[in-house]
């Protein structure tokens, strides 16, 4: 099977590529660095040609509602678009646990990306998914003021990248399955004291803050019936990935 990843240079985009690689398939990856714009379409229909199935991995760059809103529904229109008129026949798009009742403008995007998706010419699956591991690194690398990081205190379940990317590459060599089950980690935990976690264990020197977090308690939590799977995040502490983490540097 040949597949797309939009997005296969980033966080989650990259582990797609790896896994479907590994598992046979021939992957493309559209990325600017691969003379591929989504927003713009530029170089979509000469690069998905002979595509089978897209994965939307793509990340805005912003967490900001109206640019991310805009990037990701002229992003996924052009793909779709471009997508059908190579012959593909599936879109798998990697969603966040946790939009319908948008607690942040950029769960808003995320809704608006989902929406434009389905409204689009592809048969689609939607993959929701949680906080990943890495996210504890990459908040505080946003919210970092020398040695002191100031850090949500949302209720989370994260799961690895990793794993996330493992999942969406299955979903791509699968037939459509629309709303697929949310994928979660095995444990709930509070994001502020993964982030102090991390600094410990990666010996960075730096002292988390939590702050006091206006998000319910639940609504970061994958629903009844979700896919959990590890590793838990002490587990991935230990793992080449946690190790190789770029947000910090």
């Amino acid at each position: 099977m040949r597949i797309a990843v939009a997005g296969g240079t980033g966080v989650v985009g990259r582990y797609v590529v790896e896994c479907a690689r590994a598992a046979g398939h021939d992957v493309i990856v559209l990325s600017r660095s691969t003379g591929v714009d989504t927003v713009a379409g530029r170089g979509l229909r000469s690069a998905l040609r002979g595509v089978d199935t897209i994965v939307d991995a793509t990340n805005a760059g912003t967490t900001e509602q109206t640019p991310a809103t805009e990037f990701f529904t002229a992003s996924v229109a052009n793909l779709t678009r471009a997508g059908a008129e190579s012959g593909a026949g599936h879109l798998v798009v990697l969603s966040i646990v946790g939009i319908d009742s948008p607690v942040i403008g950029y769960y808003a995007a995320k809704l608006a990306h989902e929406q434009r998706a389905l409204a689009g010419p592809l048969p689609v699956t939607i993959l929701r998914a949680t906080q990943f591991h890495e996210f504890a690194a990459q908040m505080i690398a946003w919210n970092r003021d020398g040695a002191l990081a100031r850090i949500p205190d949302w209720n989370v379940q994260p799961a690895a990248a990793r794993t996330v990317g493992r999942v969406l590459a299955e979903l791509a060599a699968s037939p459509p399955g629309g709303w697929v089950p949310d994928l979660g980690g095995p444990g709930q935990a509070r994001l502020a004291t993964l982030a102090a976690r991390l600094s410990d264990h990666l010996g960075l020197g730096i002292e988390v803050q939590a702050l006091e977090s206006e998000i319910p308690s639940g609504a970061l939590i994958p629903a009844a019936g979700a896919r959990l799977e590890g590793p838990s995040f002490e587990q991935w502490l230990s793992s080449t990935d946690a190790a190789h983490l770029e947000m910090l540097s």
